[in-house]
């Protein structure tokens, strides 16, 4: 069975394989995962107000053109103080879309007089399985008339600390520390900034990986 993922980032094929593994065994050697990039589709624009709208929303882009199930997500940080703030608009929050440099800069000037324990914040995610379902007398010829959906969430809580710390990762991970926490860095006291953790430590706690994780039922169900 193929399914397309709806990004330009094979990384995120390398991720989700492994979780089909972990949950799946062997029955994951049924599923062919390809990414919309390597399909040579465009990247839609996000025009939801929420993780879930803008997940469903790349999912059903991909599912129409290739007929095909297709998995999204989208993500963000949620910083309790700022009244949910960056949250969707994460990735641009300076003005410059990827600028995470300058996006980290601004989040923290905009919080600098705020308390360490009022600094709560959290990754969100929202991964999309879309499964079109066919119907080969549709009128408008593209055999794709309804189709199944499902959406599920997933949060990483911690805090925003004061200044950046760690060269791995992306975006935030730099100024945000997880509350779970690697054992190692607990009983030393040195806790870490995901972007001070390993792939492998960031991964078995983040939001995106819980997202994916309770997504695997309905892609189960597919096989």
């Amino acid at each position: 069975m193929k399914i397309v993922v709806a990004t330009h980032n094979e990384g995120k094929l390398t991720e989700i394989r492994a979780i089909l593994a972990e949950r799946l065994g062997g029955r994951a050697d049924g599923i062919e995962l390809v990414s919309a990039g390597a399909l040579g589709l465009p990247d839609p624009v996000e025009t939801g107000v929420t993780f879930e709208a803008n997940a469903l929303l790349k999912a059903r882009f991909v599912a129409l053109r290739t007929g095909l199930p297709a998995i999204a997500d989208d993500s963000g940080l949620i910083v309790d103080v700022m009244g949910n703030a960056p949250g969707i608009l994460s990735a641009r929050w300076s003005g410059e879309h990827g600028n995470d440099e300058a996006n980290n800069r601004l989040l923290l000037a905009q919080i600098e007089d705020i308390p360490d324990d009022d600094r709560t914040a959290r990754f969100r995610c929202a991964a999309a399985l879309v499964v079109p379902v066919a119907d080969p007398d549709a009128a408008d010829g593209d055999g794709l008339v309804d189709a199944r959906e499902t959406v599920v969430l997933g949060e990483m809580a911690g805090t925003i600390v004061r200044a950046p710390h760690g060269a791995n990762g992306f975006g935030y991970d730099p100024i945000f520390m997880p509350d779970d926490q690697p054992a190692d860095a607990v009983a030393s006291g040195e806790l870490l900034t995901s972007a001070q953790m390993t792939p492998e430590q960031k991964n078995a706690i983040s939001h995106r990986g819980k997202a994916l994780r309770a997504l695997v039922p309905a892609i189960e169900a597919l096989l």
